[in-house]
């Protein structure tokens, strides 16, 4: 390759031994990228053995798709005016783009999936189909989701509670998604996008108890509900029947302990009754059991299915307890109202 007296090639033998266009070459000289070692009398560009390796290099982090100032940072490194050459540069490059082709994969996952929901439904659901799914991004965000539980949360909450809510109650779309999923989750994200208390409470976003406890109460009651849907959700994973317990004990307690009440016999039952006339948004949690569950799998357990176990279980402890003649109600002071979205 390199027949000249200096050992010396020009553009045209470089980008011939590599097969790729003397346009191409030129375009990564202009840029810095592939020095020259020399110019021609004439003005042509020469270039040195070590221009076929590092030209070698620029292809095959091109063919990556890093971008040109990316190479040039690697190259850089490379040469040691960057950096330590340790690699850093490459590293963080390629964490980039596959983080880039996650989203872009996840992105095309979604699309298939939902136009195979389209493809697959009658002609008559199609119209309804498309608008469902053409409201949702692809890949889709949980940004409408989190916006609607926010509504229902306390003003001035505690942001580490605030997040810890969210995480329970918003489902995360999934990576491959069934067709399925793909509607049940656009049906969640219409019905969350409604004007609120369009048939899903009293005309009001917030539940009632917003306005008995405060915020840092709130943030209490709520951590403790955390704890029994999680105790009752393994209950539900089991198949088991709503019933007394370490679950039950938690959910009573957690409403108890934020109003300055005591768990007596009285409590549990006006706490039931108030529980029982709470706003209900069963069609949220419905849906997103859809979103979360494996293909031919029992429902995967929710917030609201745990809190419809443990309300099942705190009602027949009650009414047990009042067909014995040990429903007397003690005085509870103001009996609480749910802030769990039942």
């Amino acid at each position: 390759m390199f027949s000249s007296h200096d050992g010396l090639c020009t553009i045209g033998e470089l980008a011939e031994h590599l097969g790729v266009s003397v346009k191409t070459v030129r375009f990564y000289s202009d840029r810095g990228l592939l020095p020259e070692a020399s110019r021609s009398t004439g003005g042509h560009r020469r270039y040195g053995p070590d221009a076929v390796e590092r030209l070698g290099m620029i292809r095959s982090l091109r063919g990556l798709d890093l971008s040109v100032p990316e190479v040039r940072r690697i190259l850089d490194e490379q040469d040691g005016r960057e950096g330590d050459g340790a690699g850093g540069a490459l590293e963080d490059a390629v964490a980039g783009r596959l983080r880039v082709l996650g989203s872009e994969l996840a992105a095309l996952r979604w699309r298939e999936a939902a136009l195979r929901l389209v493809q697959e439904c009658p002609p008559a659901e199609r119209p309804d189909r498309l608008r469902l799914v053409g409201a949702v991004a692809a890949p889709p965000s949980t940004a409408s989701l989190a916006r609607f539980w926010r509504a229902w949360l306390p003003l001035r909450m505690p942001a580490r509670s605030v997040t810890a809510f969210l995480e329970a109650a918003v489902p995360p779309p999934p990576d491959d998604p069934r067709p399925a999923q793909v509607l049940a989750f656009a049906r969640l994200h219409a019905f969350v996008t409604r004007p609120c208390g369009d048939g899903v409470g009293a005309g009001s976003c917030q539940p009632r108890a917003h306005g008995v406890a405060g915020a840092r109460a709130s943030a209490v009651l709520y951590a403790g509900l955390a704890e029994a849907y999680d105790l009752a959700g393994a209950e539900l994973r089991r198949g088991a029947e709503p019933s007394t317990g370490e679950a039950l004990d938690g959910f009573v307690d957690a409403y108890a302990s934020t109003y300055g009440a005591r768990d007596t016999l009285g409590f549990r039952h006006v706490l039931a009754g108030r529980l029982a006339g709470d706003p209900r948004i069963d069609r949220y949690w419905e849906l997103t059991a859809e979103v979360i569950s494996a293909p031919g799998c029992p429902p995967e357990p929710t917030p609201g299915s745990a809190h419809d176990w443990l309300l099942a279980a705190l009602a027949a402890q009650v009414e047990v307890v009042a067909g014995r003649g040990g429903g007397r109600r003690g005085p509870v002071g103001e009996a609480p109202v749910s802030v769990a979205p039942a």
